[in-house]
């Protein structure tokens, strides 16, 4: 028990820290994608799924742990991460953005994450556990990309590395854009860890290597699995309100790990301070975090438990869970921010008759 919850929440703190100083937010990388363009988080998120990739398989190769890919319960997957990715935005972040976001003081957080806990729980063992049960009832026997075409999965990680390694070598060769700063109050490691910007492709490393970490400590716990984030939050609500301590798992530990990495980020960067949000962002905050819980819970994974380790781990339903995220947080910033913006200047250019 002592080492589980150490390394949990040694893990969940790096994880939590770094996110938090490099502000690593797949919400708004994917956002961004749609409505300006940059698809520099975006890439960031692929050179964490190449590293953690290489260096997992490379553990399953030496023996340290087993793992299969499993079935892929298609019809789950696609709904519920195209919900699972609209709600992201009106929550204001994913699920491991909400945990870290939560550590810097946002009250708009702690509320979405009550939901996205609530639903996840009510999806686990609640009353819409029969929805759950019913939608993955059609499931696809191959969940493993490599295995579909008969190929080894090395294949599939070079493929994905020469892509990957080509485009971040053209965004870097783009000419830098200089952001004007503050003079410095801190100096050496102190300047680096809590005022310099981080580069998200830096980040992007450091997520990946964590990534790698996450699956020998929770392999250790008996737990066959790496970074996770819906079910841990799930076991959290369902430990507080059942008691049973079969729900307290390395996963847990992660999670809470993350709040406490990001509010020690926060507090040393001077970026935490309680912020309360107005009526309407505080409905929309909620009901994000529901649709967060139902989608995740759905799919098999969030942001990070599909779109970062079943993508590195080359399955289906990290991949095709990845896109319909993407999809849904389009579809939903288009109704949230395109769209008003363009009955805006409708108005604005309506002459009076």
């Amino acid at each position: 028990m002592l080492q589980m919850i150490l390394t949990g929440l040694i893990c969940g703190a790096l994880l939590g820290f770094v996110m938090q100083r490099g502000r690593f937010c797949l919400t708004g990388g994917f956002r961004d994608m749609y409505l300006s363009k940059d698809n520099r988080m975006f890439y960031a998120l692929l050179i964490a799924i190449v590293i953690q990739s290489i260096g997992v398989y490379t553990m399953i190769n030496l023996g340290v742990f087993e793992f299969s890919a499993g079935t892929l319960p298609i019809i789950a997957v696609i709904i519920g991460s195209f919900i699972f990715g609209i709600g992201i935005i009106f929550a204001g972040g994913c699920a491991t953005g909400t945990w870290y976001r939560a550590g810097e003081g946002l009250i708009g957080s702690w509320i979405a994450l009550a939901g996205y806990m609530l639903v996840a729980a009510m999806m686990k063992t609640g009353v819409l556990l029969p929805v759950d049960t019913a939608v993955k009832e059609v499931q696809i026997e191959n969940n493993s990309i490599a295995a579909t075409f008969g190929i080894n999965n090395w294949i599939l990680i070079g493929l994905l590395t020469a892509v990957v390694g080509f485009v971040v070598f053209r965004t870097l060769r783009k000419p830098k854009v200089k952001i004007p700063g503050l003079k410095p109050k801190k100096t050496g490691l102190a300047h680096i860890l809590f005022e310099k910007r981080w580069h998200p492709f830096v980040t992007a490393i450091l997520i990946g290597l964590i990534a790698i970490l996450a699956w020998p400590l929770s392999v250790a716990t008996g737990r066959i699995s790496g970074l996770g984030i819906t079910t841990p939050s799930a076991n959290i609500l369902q430990f507080l309100v059942t008691g049973e301590l079969s729900f307290i798992n390395w996963g847990v530990f992660l999670v809470l790990g993350i709040f406490l990495g990001s509010l020690f980020a926060a507090k040393m960067s001077g970026e935490f301070r309680f912020r309360l949000p107005n009526l309407k962002t505080t409905i929309q905050s909620f009901s994000g975090g529901l649709m967060m819980g139902f989608g995740a819970a759905l799919a098999g994974g969030c942001s990070i438990g599909n779109g970062l380790v079943m993508t590195a781990m080359m399955t289906w339903q990290g991949w095709i869970s990845l896109g319909f995220m993407i999809l849904g947080t389009w579809t939903a910033s288009y109704f949230v921010f395109v769209r008003p913006q363009k009955k805006a200047k409708q108005s604005a250019h309506a002459v009076p008759a």
